[in-house]
């Protein structure tokens, strides 16, 4: 072959090479990375119990395909597995809650990458027997003084310390040794009532003015148990403390995330409405760093 043939052969050659080698780089440079396998523990706050859609692939569960786990497989392209369901306590994670129902821990596996949940409240009954206990009483105060603190004083304190705060934190080894690879994110409870009594809000949650700020710290007991057995079992904890502050069950529609007790907008009172589910979502992704 002449010398200037066998250049212009060469030369072409090695434009190829590199053009090959451009797009390859290019290609490692875009591509997708592996898709998160995410599951979804929890109760009806986990659930979006009361929002609609429900999945109807278990209605006793009352499981939204617009909860925030739904929000945030839809967001960040994550593969979903969700098996919270409404009602459940730390024991349901071990143990089936309905027949047909499996343990939510089944769904964990040595590949996942990451895990939610919101849990806790269920454990002693605290929400519904606090909720109840003081809505009752307010009513029958006429929304005056604190009868239901008067009455049960430290009792669900002492019941969140000494019950759920260690099964809390025996829930979340027990997810660590399921799933040892995942990021595991423990979500607090967005507020329920507002810091202080506001007295147009009684008629939708008849809750005695001294009793606002009793119920109020109660459930900053139970975050923070949630916080304590987070930290000390390597999962993060997702504090809703200031960012749901403001949008409590008193607030108007569009502006609250918590629907109140009467004369609300969802299936479940005292739950997160679509908005809430919404706004855990994205705070949730905020503080892991996804989306």
């Amino acid at each position: 072959m002449p010398k200037h043939a066998l250049r212009r052969v060469m030369t072409a050659t090695a434009a190829a090479v590199a053009t090959l080698a451009l797009g390859l780089t290019d290609a490692a440079a875009h591509a997708t990375p592996d898709t998160l396998d995410y599951v979804a523990l929890g109760d009806s706050y986990s659930a979006g119990s009361g929002v609609l859609p429900v999945d109807p692939t278990n209605l006793l569960c009352l499981r939204s395909t617009a909860n925030y786990p739904h929000v945030i497989a839809a967001t960040t392209g994550a593969r979903l597995k969700d098996v919270t369901c409404g009602a459940a306590q730390t024991a349901h994670f071990r143990q089936a809650q309905y027949p047909g129902t499996a343990p939510q821990l089944d769904a964990l596996d040595t590949g996942t990458d990451l895990v939610t949940l919101t849990i806790g409240g269920n454990d002693n009954s605290t929400f519904i027997n606090a909720i109840t206990a003081c809505g009752t009483a307010g009513v029958l105060s006429g929304g005056k003084g604190s009868p239901c603190k008067d009455k049960h004083g430290a009792s669900f304190d002492d019941e969140i310390e000494a019950n759920t705060y260690p099964a809390l934190k025996q829930a979340l080894l027990d997810v660590r040794t399921k799933a040892p690879h995942a990021r595991v994110a423990a979500l607090g409870y967005p507020w329920i009532t507002p810091a202080t009594a506001d007295p147009s809000c009684f008629v939708k949650l008849p809750v005695a003015a001294g009793d606002v700020p009793y119920l109020r710290a109660i459930q900053a007991h139970l975050n923070d148990a949630v916080r304590r057995a987070a930290e000390e079992t390597g999962a993060t904890y997702v504090d809703f403390s200031t960012v749901s502050d403001g949008h409590d069950a008193c607030e108007a529609p569009g502006t609250r995330w918590i629907e109140p007790l009467l004369f609300g907008h969802s299936l479940v009172p005292v739950h997160p409405n679509a908005l809430g589910e919404q706004r855990m979502a994205e705070h949730t992704m905020s503080v892991l760093g996804l989306g």
